[in-house]
């Protein structure tokens, strides 16, 4: 067996990619692979898992069906990235009446490698819930309060070291002129102090690949990249796991694994896939849940939008928990997307984009789907059905997200619903429906949770309050599939302190 690491970095201006080694990945195989625990998936539930167990002395391996690709690579939020790093190049979407796209990572460092990294802690009414519907044990917020902050160490958790960016700023700026809650949501940045002659910090994104996956190697945990595991079973008091592994420029091979303990990390659509592959299917895939996003793109009269935008970070809380709105990722790309419905539009966009941003109303959602594997397909199929409320939910949100930007001083509103015209005042948005279109209306999330939901409740739960799937022995689950409900904010600060809850109470056993 070979040991190396991969840390691929493209270099600016080059049309190729160059590596260099550290000890800690595997790039040949034995013929079978063993380790004490086995952990599928390198997201922020993954990752805090294996480095925990590793710096705690056990023998990790660490599987991640993707690429090893740090931050680095390729521009954040670029086409390069959906085609290096996200499943199906972001093409991906949950059936129903109306459809909802969606996107996974697809890298070592999942969704963390991906996302803006806005942080939020679960709200306390929301852990409540939870402990009341699902039974869950020990997850009072005092329970969890230790975890959320050792995690924000670790990963820089921390505020704009100063002003944000005008798209964000405008929404701050108009809700405060309706007297609404708006607030700067920190992120797991790290700043480096102003280098000599400039008074600018440097924010440096601190990603799973840049956190705990190089803990978790400089710990003795063996990453195994570019790995897809297709099925496991219990044979004796191993686990057995058989997959493929996809080197660059080789063949496809076979890898087979065994290992004491399993935790299963792969989010929550591939996780359930996994289970239920294996034929492991009670409570699993039955329950997915998301927070529906629909999507409005604003034009100012003054420029909002450059090449250098950092990420805007501005949320506004006022309906919380039953909707939220933010700004999105605004580069011209993004925006031409985000005008498929305004397509007459699109030739106007290289002389406009600098006027214009992107902007979400999010609902914590009543609908729920489901997550089935079809014999033959190395994908699921996954369905979601908007409850019936979620409609009429969406367009309120959508309502107020609009009187918060013409507020602000927007010109021109572009909603991601189809057949709607521009909306150029506030008498414009009684043309917006009262419950919006199933076939016409485009949403989106990339909060997917509650396909394996932990607790005591056995007839609803796959996994015990720790994560322990019900009745089977050294099996668990460390990622957003556990989370009982959508969270109402980013999920990955709630993921994170509950796999690392778990991870330290299974080293306690």
């Amino acid at each position: 067996m070979t040991v190396q690491a991969h840390s691929t970095t493209r270099a600016l201006g080059e049309g190729k990619l160059r590596r260099d080694h550290e000890a800690g990945i595997i790039d040949s195989m034995p013929e079978t692979l063993r380790a004490d625990v086995a952990v599928i998936g390198s997201g922020p539930g993954g990752a805090i898992t294996a480095c925990l167990l590793a710096e705690a002395g056990r023998d990790v391996l660490m599987i991640e069906e993707g690429p090893y690709l740090p931050l680095g690579t390729c521009k954040a939020f670029s086409v390069d990235e959906m085609i290096q790093k996200y499943r199906a190049g972001g093409l991906t979407v949950a059936m129903g009446p109306t459809k909802v796209a969606y996107v996974e990572g697809r890298c070592v460092g999942g969704g963390s490698e991906i996302n803006s990294g806005l942080y939020h802690r679960t709200p306390p009414e929301i852990l409540k819930n939870w402990r009341r519907e699902f039974g869950v044990e020990a997850l009072q917020y005092a329970d969890l309060e230790p975890h959320f902050e050792a995690c924000e160490r670790d990963l820089s958790i921390s505020h704009l070291p100063g002003p944000a960016p005008a798209a964000s700023l405008k929404l701050h700026e108009g809700a405060s002129r309706l007297g609404w809650k708006s607030l700067e949501v920190p992120r797991w940045y790290r700043y480096d102090p102003p280098t000599e002659g400039s008074t600018e910090s440097r924010g440096v994104r601190q990603s799973m690949t840049a956190t705990y996956i190089p803990r978790a190697l400089r710990a003795g945990c063996r990453l195994l990249p570019g790995t897809r595991v297709d099925r496991i079973r219990r044979s004796g008091s191993r686990w057995q796991l058989r997959g493929t592994l996809r080197p660059e420029d080789k063949p496809r091979q076979s890898v087979r694994i065994e290992a004491g303990t399993l935790f299963v990390c792969g989010g929550a659509i591939q996780t359930p896939a996994l289970l239920r592959r294996s034929g492991i299917t009670r409570n699993i895939g039955n329950s997915l849940r998301m927070h529906p996003t629909v999507k409005v793109i604003a034009r100012f009269p003054d420029e909002v939008n450059s090449t250098r935008m950092d990420v805007p970070v501005h949320q506004v809380k006022e309906f919380a928990p039953r909707f939220s709105f933010g700004c999105s990722i605004s580069s011209p790309g993004h925006l031409a997307l985000g005008l498929t419905d305004h397509s007459s539009r699109l030739a106007d966009l290289p002389g406009s984009w600098r006027h214009m941003a992107t902007y979400y109303a999010m609902i914590t959602g009543q609908g729920s789907g489901t997550l089935r594997v079809i014999p033959g397909s190395r994908d699921p199929f996954v369905r979601y059905r908007l409850a019936p409320e979620d409609l009429g939910d969406l367009s309120v949100a959508l309502r107020n997200l609009c009187r918060v930007l013409f507020e602000a001083g927007a010109v021109e509103l572009f909603p991601s619903i189809g057949g709607v015209e521009p909306l150029r005042s506030l008498d414009d948005l009684a043309r917006l429906p009262s419950v919006l279109p199933q076939s016409r209306t485009n949403l989106m999330t990339i909060h997917l949770t509650s396909s394996c939901p932990l607790g005591e409740n056995q007839q609803r739960c796959a996994a015990d309050s720790h994560g322990r799937i019900h009745g089977i022995e050294g099996l668990h689950i460390a990622d957003a599939s556990l989370l009982c409900t959508p969270p109402s904010v980013n999920p990955q600060g709630s993921i994170m302190a509950i796999a690392r809850r778990n991870a330290l109470e299974f080293l306690d056993r």
